[in-house]
C-alpha cells in the first residue's frame, strides 16, 4: 500500500514539472498597432500640457513670444497654443498690503510712527503688468503713494487729533487719502485700485519714548503735589475756621458765665441786705458761724481778744 502511494505522488510531481517546463505562448502585436498607441499617448500628453483651468478668483494672462495676447477672467477650461504661448496667474480677489511703518511730523512739530494697512485689487491685469510688472512691484508702488499722501495729510493735524479716539479726524483722512491715491493710480494707468486704507496704530518713535515717559511722570508728580498743596491749604483753612468758632464759643460762654455770676452776686447781696435789715444781730451771728467753718478744724488753737465777735458768739454772750 505504501509503495502505491509513493508511486502516485511521483507521477503527480512529474506532471507538474512537465507543465512548468512547457514553453509559454507569446503574444505579438502588429507594429502598426504599437505605432498608433504611441501616437495617441503622445497626443494625449501634448493636449493635457496645453490645457489650463481658470478659477473664479483669478486672471490668466496668455503671452505669445513674451507679448500679452489675451486676458482670461471667465472660469473654465481653456487651451493655449503649444510652444508658442505661455500663461501666468494673477489674483482677482481683494489683497491686503501692510504698509511699512513710517515716521511723520505733526502740525505741532511732534514726531510719531504711523502704521497703516491697505486693501487693494487688480482692475486691469494688462495695464498692471505693463506698468508695475509684478504683485510685489504693485505693492511697492502703492506703499510709496500711500505714505506720501498720509504724511502730507497727517502733517496738517496736531498730535492730539491723531491719537485721541474720542475726537479725531482719521476717518475723514483715510477717505481723503484713498481718493487721492486712486486718482494717482488712474492717472498713471497702473491697473490697480485702492479699496480701503486704515491706521493700525500711532506710536512715538523709540528715541522719544523714554523722554516722553519721564515728562509724563514729572507731570503726574506735579499734579499730585498740587493736589497735596491744595489739601494742606484746605486743612489749614478748616482748622483756622474751627479755632475761630471755638474761640467765639468760649468767649460767649465766659461772658454768659460772668453775667450769670454777677446776677447771682447781685441776688445774693440783695438777699443778704434783706436778711440784715430784718435781724441784724442774727445776720452777724450767721456770718460769724460761716467763717468758723472755713477757719476752724480739730487742731485749731484760737486766741481771741475779749472784745472779738468770734469770742462773743462762742461764749454765747
Amino acid at each position: 500500500m505504501s509503495n502505491f502511494t509513493d508511486n502516485g505522488i511521483n507521477i503527480i510531481k512529474e506532471k507538474l514539472n512537465a507543465v512548468e517546463n512547457k514553453p509559454k505562448p507569446q503574444i505579438k502585436l502588429p507594429k502598426k498597432t504599437i505605432f498608433v498607441v504611441l501616437v495617441l499617448v503622445i497626443a494625449l500628453v501634448f493636449v493635457v500640457n496645453n490645457l489650463y483651468i481658470v478659477s473664479a478668483d483669478e486672471y490668466v494672462v496668455v503671452r505669445q513670444f513674451g507679448e500679452i495676447v489675451n486676458i482670461v477672467d471667465t472660469p473654465g477650461l481653456n487651451f493655449k497654443l503649444p510652444f508658442l504661448q505661455s500663461i501666468s496667474h494673477l489674483p482677482k480677489k481683494t489683497l491686503i498690503y501692510d504698509v511699512p511703518s513710517a515716521e511723520i511730523n505733526t502740525l505741532d512739530k511732534k514726531r510719531i510712527m504711523v502704521d497703516y494697512y491697505s486693501l487693494w485689487r487688480i482692475t486691469d491685469p494688462k495695464a498692471m503688468i505693463e506698468s508695475l510688472r509684478t504683485i510685489g512691484g504693485a505693492e511697492s508702488r502703492l506703499g510709496d503713494i500711500v505714505y506720501s499722501n498720509i504724511r502730507t495729510e497727517l502733517g496738517k493735524m496736531e498730535y492730539q487729533q491723531i491719537v485721541n479716539h474720542n475726537n479725531n479726524m482719521r476717518g475723514d483722512i483715510d477717505n481723503l487719502v484713498r481718493s487721492q491715491v486712486n486718482e494717482i493710480l488712474i492717472r498713471n494707468n497702473a491697473g490697480i485700485e485702492l479699496v480701503d486704507i486704515k491706521m493700525k496704530r500711532a506710536d512715538l518713535p523709540p528715541a522719544n519714548e523714554q523722554s516722553v515717559y519721564m515728562r509724563m511722570v514729572s507731570e503726574r508728580e506735579s499734579t499730585a503735589q498740587q493736589y497735596l498743596s491744595q489739601g494742606d491749604a484746605e486743612a489749614l483753612k478748616i482748622k483756622a475756621e474751627t479755632d475761630r468758632e471755638v474761640s467765639e464759643l468760649l468767649a460767649r460762654a465766659e461772658a454768659e458765665a460772668k453775667t450769670i455770676e454777677a446776677e447771682g452776686d447781685r441776688e445774693a447781696a440783695k438777699i443778704y441786705n434783706e436778711a440784715y435789715g430784718k435781724d441784724p444781730e442774727f445776720f452777724n451771728m450767721y456770718r460769724a458761724l460761716e467763717s468758723y467753718k472755713a477757719t476752724i478744724n480739730e487742731e485749731t488753737v484760737i486766741i481771741f481778744p475779749a472784745d472779738s465777735p468770734y469770742f462773743k458768739y462762742l461764749m454765747g454772750n
